[in-house]
C-alpha cells in the first residue's frame, strides 16, 4: 500500500524515506548495513534495498560489499550534503537524535516526542513546528536531562523541551489535563540504549 506524502517534508516520497536520509546524514562517517536499516526502522530488507538503490542512483549515499552485508553511509562530498543534512534535521531529525542523546543516562523507563512535532510526524497537516517536546517517564536526573537537551538543539538546530515524570503519573493521569492531552494525541516512541548497568 502506498504510504502519502510526509507532512514533515512533503518533497520526499514517504516517511520511511525521511527517517533513512536524516539517519544517514546525522550519522555521518558511519555505516550501517541494510539489515540493520532494516531492522532499525522496522521494514523489510527489500525495502530498505530498493530505497538504497535510489538514493545510491542520486549519488547521496555510498555503499559497498563487505562479505555478504552491504554496507551504506551518507556520501558528505555531495553538493547537497550540508543543506540537506540541515533540512533533514530540522524534519526527521529528532528521532534519530534524541534517543542517543537520553542513552545512558540513569533512570529513564521510556521517552517519547509529543506535541506538534509528534503529531506532524503521525500525519496531522501543519506547519512545522520551532520546537520538539520530550516526555521523560521515571528518575533520570534534572541536570542530564537538561544537558540532554542542549546537546539535541546543537544538532536540531531548534529548542529541545524535555519534561521528566514518575512512573506512577504516568501510568495514572486523571485530573491532570496536561497529561490527559499528551495521551489524546499521537506520541513518536524514542528508542533509548539503557546500557548494561541500567
Amino acid at each position: 500500500m502506498k504510504q502519502p506524502p510526509p507532512v514533515l517534508l512533503p518533497l520526499l516520497r514517504s516517511p520511511f524515506q525521511g527517517e533513512l536520509l536524516a539517519w544517514l546524514f546525522l550519522h555521518p562517517g558511519e555505516e550501517y548495513s541494510q539489515i540493520e536499516l532494516a531492522t532499525r526502522f522496522k521494514v523489510s530488507p527489500s525495502t530498505v534495498t530498493r530505497e538504497i538503490d535510489r538514493l545510491a542512483a542520486a549519488g547521496l549515499v555510498g555503499t559497498r560489499k563487505a562479505g555478504n552485508m552491504r554496507m551504506v553511509s551518507a556520501d558528505t562530498n555531495v553538493v547537497v550534503a550540508r543543506p540537506l543534512t540541515e533540512l533533514l534535521a530540522l524534519t526527521y531529525g529528532p528521532v534519530a537524535v534524541l534517543g542517543e542523546q537520553l542513552s545512558g543516562i540513569a533512570g529513564i523507563e521510556e521517552a517519547c516526542i509529543y506535541g506538534s512535532w509528534a503529531a506532524r510526524y503521525s500525519g496531522e497537516p501543519g506547519r512545522v513546528p520551532n520546537d520538539v517536546d520530550v516526555l521523560v517517564v521515571g528518575t533520570a536526573d534534572e541536570d542530564e536531562l537538561y544537558d540532554a537537551a542542549r546537546a539535541a538543539e546543537r544538532q536540531l538546530g531548534r529548542e529541545v523541551n524535555i519534561r521528566r515524570l514518575s512512573r506512577q503519573d504516568w501510568d495514572s493521569p486523571k485530573g491532570d489535563p496536561f497529561l490527559e492531552t499528551v495521551k489524546a494525541r499521537p506520541l513518536v516512541r524514542l528508542t533509548i540504549d539503557k546500557g548494561e548497568d541500567q
